[in-house]
């Protein structure tokens, strides 16, 4: 008999990535891991059914999730902590100031083109989740659009098919009266 399915979850930079998966193992498997994220705190199980709804609907597939809007991801990417340089030994500390004077110094390059194609591949990513999300709303109302009308259909074409049965009986009911 197969194991029942579980929902995982863990965070792939601005998105949630969700996997329906019978095991731990078999949800780091798919997020293509060999380190034990459960054991690190960085992945969980999800019991959350609005969370897992998706995730179960593709077992054994990465779902992706995108987390807040595109102005909270743009502003948490301002609020990165400033990477501040450790003090280096006195004798490395000489060491690079006569580097320094050897070498002419050069301004570090700019990362604005690097954060801004990123953020603009995370507005992407997150139109493109939203879009999805939209589609499967639309299939799902089309699809119980769809039962709805085989229901009233099926319902209609009973009573006409008695309706139907009964003209036929009777008119070969009067069709043998009228025979000589």
């Amino acid at each position: 008999m197969p194991r029942a399915l579980k929902v995982f979850r863990t965070t792939m930079g601005f998105r949630d990535a969700y996997v329906a998966a019978a095991s731990k193992a078999a949800a780091l498997r798919a997020w293509g891991t060999e380190k034990d994220l459960f054991a690190r705190g960085a992945a969980e199980e999800v019991t959350d059914p609005e969370l897992m709804r998706d995730a179960l609907g593709t077992p054994g597939e990465v779902v992706y999730r995108t987390r807040g809007g595109l102005e909270e991801q743009v502003a948490a990417l301002g609020k990165l902590p400033s990477r501040k340089k450790k003090s280096a030994p006195p004798r490395a500390r000489a060491t690079k100031a006569q580097a320094a004077a050897a070498k002419p110094l050069r301004p570090r390059p700019s990362r604005a083109a690097l954060d801004a194609a990123e953020a603009a591949m995370a507005a992407l990513r997150s139109e493109q989740d939203q879009a999805e999300a939209e589609l499967v709303k639309r299939e799902r109302a089309l699809a119980a659009e769809r039962k709805a009308m085989a229901q009233r259909f099926t319902k209609d074409s009973d009573a006409l098919q008695r309706k139907l049965d009964d003209a036929r009986a009777a008119y070969q009911a009067a069709l043998k009266e009228w025979e000589p």
